[in-house]
C-alpha cells in the first residue's frame, strides 16, 4: 500500500496562502480569481472543489449583503424625495395663502390660521423691530401673530447674545425657558424656525418665527431651500403691505 506524501508548499505559495488567510476579500473581491476558481470547480471533483463551493458561497453572501445594502439606501433616497415633495407642496399651497388677502388684517389672520395649518405649525410669530416713540397703539389689536422688539433684538434672540453672526435662517430646538416669543403657547414649543426679513432701506428688520411643539420639525442639520424662498415671498408681501 502506498502512501502519499502531502506536497511542500513553496515558500511564495505559503506566503500569498497567509495573505488571502488575513485578507479573504483580496480574493472575494476579485472578479477574475472568483471566475477562474469557479471555473476550477467544473473541472475538478473531491475537497479541491468543495473549498471553492466554499468561497462562492461566501462571494454570494457578500453580494447579498451588497444587495440588501444597497436597497436600504434606494429605500432612503426614495423617502427623501418623498418628504422633500410633500414639503414642497406645503410651500406652494402656503404662499398662494399668502397671496390671497386683500387688507394686512386678513393676511395676517391668514398667517396664523390657514398658513399655520398648512405648513404644521403650533405657533406664527412676525416679529417688527421698532422704535417705543415710532410704534403704532393699532399694532396691539392685531393679535398674538405680531408683536414688537426694541431695536437690536432680532439679532440677541437669533445668537442667544453671543458673539457670532445671525444667519438669514436659523433652525434650532428651544427651552421653555428661553422662549420669550409665544405667550400661552411657550411652554409647548420645543423647535423653531427663524427667518430674518429685510424691509428696505430706512426700515427696521423683521424676523417671521415658526414655531413646533416636535422638538424635531426643526434642526440645523435640516436644509432651509424650501424656507428661503417661503420668507423671501413673505418679505416682499410685507415690503408692499408697509408702502
Amino acid at each position: 500500500m502506498s502512501t502519499q506524501l502531502p506536497r511542500a508548499i513553496s515558500p511564495l505559495a505559503e506566503d500569498l496562502r497567509e495573505k488571502i488567510i488575513s485578507d479573504p476579500g483580496m480574493v472575494l473581491d476579485d472578479q477574475d480569481v472568483m471566475r477562474a476558481l469557479i471555473a476550477a470547480n467544473e473541472r475538478n471533483t473531491g475537497v479541491a472543489a468543495a473549498n471553492v463551493v466554499d468561497l462562492r458561497g461566501l462571494a454570494m453572501e457578500r453580494l447579498e449583503d451588497r444587495l440588501d445594502r444597497l436597497e436600504d439606501t434606494h429605500r432612503s433616497v426614495i423617502a427623501a424625495a418623498y418628504e422633500n415633495l410633500a414639503g414642497t407642496n406645503q410651500i406652494h399651497r402656503a404662499v398662494l395663502q399668502l397671496l390671497e388677502p386683500t387688507e394686512f388684517t386678513e393676511f395676517l389672520t391668514a398667517l396664523s390660521g390657514d398658513i399655520a395649518q398648512t405648513l404644521r405649525l403650533d405657533a406664527v410669530r412676525l416679529l417688527l423691530e421698532t422704535k417705543v416713540e415710532d410704534e403704532d397703539p393699532a399694532l396691539k389689536k392685531l393679535g398674538d401673530v405680531l408683536i414688537t422688539a426694541e431695536p437690536g433684538f432680532i439679532e440677541t434672540y437669533i445668537t442667544a447674545g453671543r458673539n457670532i453672526p445671525a444667519r438669514p435662517i436659523t433652525l434650532r430646538q428651544v427651552a421653555p425657558e428661553t422662549n420669550v416669543l409665544y405667550g400661552d403657547t411657550e411652554n409647548f414649543i420645543h423647535s423653531e424656525a427663524l427667518m430674518q426679513l429685510d424691509f428696505g432701506p430706512g426700515r427696521l428688520p423683521g424676523l417671521l418665527v415658526f414655531g413646533s411643539e416636535d422638538p424635531h420639525m426643526f434642526r440645523p442639520t435640516q436644509g432651509t431651500d424650501l424656507l428661503q424662498f417661503f420668507s423671501g415671498v413673505f418679505e416682499k408681501m410685507m415690503r408692499r403691505w408697509l408702502g
